[in-house]
């Protein structure tokens, strides 16, 4: 079943960040991640607002996983991790 990607995110260095951006692109579409909204306009209803949000279609929780852990994704990490305030999570889809 596919799976959604979805970050909220808070970037306090947009020099550093630029870098994580980059590398977790290829990261993400080297394990068949497609992008469908990524920091778009958005309406918060509930807790707290970050004023990036990114959704990113997967073909599988295991994929999306594999992204995540997987070497160019974890170099991406580390520009992102000293350079915003985030929250990330995999969501399986009723797809």
């Amino acid at each position: 079943m596919p799976a959604l990607w979805i970050a909220h995110v808070t970037v306090t260095d947009e020099e550093a960040y630029s870098k994580y951006a980059a590398l977790a692109t290829e990261a993400i579409a080297q394990h068949g991640g497609k992008f469908i909204a990524r920091g778009g306009r958005f309406v918060q209803l509930e807790g707290q607002a970050r004023p990036r949000n990114v959704v990113a279609r997967f073909p599988s929780v295991e994929a999306a996983e594999e992204c995540y852990n997987s070497v160019t994704y974890q170099r991406a990490l580390s520009h992102a991790l000293g350079a915003s305030e985030r929250e990330l999570m995999i969501v399986e889809t009723n797809e």
